[in-house]
């Protein structure tokens, strides 16, 4: 009797010290190898082949545990598909609730306003959803235009920017496709506006991108479009110095040598709009677009203080010149005097 209750209090002993290991265990973070850990779960994966990868991938020490552990909680049913990285350790708990999180398996990106194709590839693949050279080709892929019914000018304008929430193993096309739906949103409300403008889509977007990056305050946005609107009106160039160095050196300040290059692009060389967008507008640009502001303005130089100083005439615009860029070299100054 004596040997039989000595054994019970053994396997209660053993049981209870079992009993402990696991929830240490269930509690303590693994030690992650360097750089992280990134685990993918198929749609329908069964979560006994998800522990296996956590396991070897160092996530967690004991994947068979996690699972016995989510099935006897009823959890491992509730196991959301994506692509989830992990670069801090986590407790088994942890990695178990990030698993059946809405937006874990999501990752985010922002694309900022005025940002170029180029630019906005560059931020996609440093997010890690691919490499940018992947986005670029694809956003001069005739048939992928087609698709998403855009422009022979490719994709520069249409992709909005905004902040966007992707599995990491979302194909390059869903990404640029969702970001293009993004901005048919804008275009379908906007869309009464701007036939009213008498304006084409693809004119309004140029017209945007053009105003996007002369300026970022927000209360010179329809001075600046209506500069362009008189140009246009009266058959002036549109004399832009970002469309002088668009798709050759995007992102510094054309020099005097740069607005004589002869590109499509440059409006000191051209007259009218660019042949397309110069970057990608957000909804206030071509807000601004449609709608510029009822004055005669012609010109406009910056203070140099990220505004601007706008004129009627040239030699009101020329004393405006001599007082903000006497000093300096002929730098970014908007529309210019013949």
């Amino acid at each position: 009797m004596k040997r039989w209750f000595a054994c019970i209090v053994v396997l209660i002993l053993l049981a209870g010290a079992g009993a402990y290991w696991a929830w240490r265990d269930l509690q303590t973070p693994a030690a992650l190898p360097p750089g992280g850990a990134l685990v993918s779960v198929a749609p329908g994966e069964p979560f006994r082949s998800v522990c296996a990868r956590l396991q070897s991938a160092g996530v967690v020490r004991n994947g068979w545990l996690l699972r016995l552990w989510a099935r006897a909680q009823g959890l491992d049913r509730l196991v959301r598909s994506g692509d989830y990285r992990f670069d801090q350790p986590l407790a088994p708990v942890d990695v178990l609730a990030r698993l059946r999180s809405p937006s874990a398996a999501l990752h985010r990106v922002t694309i900022p306003e005025g940002s170029t194709l180029r630019q906005a590839a560059a931020l996609l693949a440093a997010a890690g959803f691919g490499g940018a050279d992947q986005f670029l080709c694809l956003a001069q892929d005739p048939d992928f235009l087609v698709e998403l019914d855009l422009p022979a000018s490719g994709l520069e304008g249409y992709v909005f920017p905004d902040t966007y929430a992707f599995a990491w193993s979302t194909p390059p096309g869903d990404i640029l496709g969702t970001m293009v739906s993004r901005f048919r949103e804008q275009a379908v409300a906007l869309r009464a506006r701007q036939v009213a403008a008498g304006m084409s889509e693809q004119d309004m977007v140029t017209l945007a991108s053009l105003i996007e990056k002369e300026t970022g305050a927000a209360p010179e946005r329809a001075l600046v479009s209506a500069v362009f609107h008189n140009r246009l009106r009266t058959g002036m160039l549109l004399q832009s110095d970002p469309t002088a160095v668009y798709g050759r050196e995007e992102g510094r300040a054309p020099t005097a040598a740069d607005l004589t290059v002869d590109t499509p692009y440059n409006t000191y060389r051209n007259r009218g709009l660019p042949p397309g967008p110069i970057c990608n507008p957000g909804r206030a640009a071509l807000e601004a677009a449609l709608a510029p502001a009822p004055v005669s303005y012609l010109y406009f130089v910056s203070r140099n203080d990220g505004t601007h100083e706008f004129s009627a005439t040239l030699a009101e615009h020329n004393r405006a010149v001599a007082r903000f860029q006497r000093a300096a070299s002929r730098g970014r100054h908007g529309p210019d005097g013949p």
